[in-house]
């Protein structure tokens, strides 16, 4: 994995957080990048490890917390930790980039503008953003300071795949990680199918 001097990521703690799926490590990272802050959760020893089980997930509040069915982030999140929690080692990394980078007020303004006839993608380009304007290096330099080798990436997006190879980092294989399409997130999924090349089979 490469080295960027650029920027750099700093590890201020690690605390123990036990959850239904297991103990893990949650690292809190602060970075020279977004200055945002950005956590790790660490599931047993990855120093010099290849092939870890990672997730690169970005922050969704209306799904994560409050449950929202509007898209399928909370079901992934938790489905993640699942797989992780079962294995001998892993990564989850909760990237601070709401409603695809566009941030809070504008995901829900976004969410408006889908209510009244748009999809995802429309609405974003309608308020003036890019449809995915989310970034991965902060993570790449995170799985760098844990010295993960090498990852298999729980993702059905391949442009998360892509980015993390454009960043120095060895992915080796893909973990499909899909959840239940419901009556309130179809549009959604196959949205992502449609417009943003996810690879979901039960979109349809």
């Amino acid at each position: 994995m490469k080295n960027n001097q650029a920027h750099q990521v700093d590890n201020l703690v690690i605390a123990r957080i036990p959850t239904i799926h297991g103990e893990f490590r949650l690292h809190y990272y602060t970075n020279t990048i977004d200055g945002k802050e950005h956590i790790a959760m660490v599931k047993g020893s990855v120093e010099g490890v290849s092939n870890v089980l990672v997730r690169m997930h970005s922050e969704c509040l209306t799904g994560d917390v409050l449950g929202s069915q509007r898209c399928d982030c909370g079901e992934q999140l938790d489905l993640a930790l699942k797989l992780i929690g079962q294995s001998q080692c892993g990564v989850l990394i909760y990237l601070r980039q709401e409603g695809r980078g566009i941030g809070l007020l504008k995901k829900l303004q976004a969410y408006n503008l889908q209510d009244a006839g748009m999809d995802t993608v429309d609405a974003n380009l309608h308020l003036g953003h890019d449809a995915d304007e989310r970034e991965y290096e902060v993570a790449a330099l995170i799985l760098n300071n844990l010295g993960v080798q090498s990852v298999k990436l729980m993702t059905n997006n391949p442009l998360k795949i892509n980015a993390l190879k454009d960043l120095g980092v060895d992915v080796n294989e893909r973990i499909s990680l899909e959840v239940d399409a419901n009556k309130h997130n179809w549009q959604y999924l196959k949205t992502k199918v449609d417009k943003l090349s996810h690879l979901i089979t039960g979109s349809g």
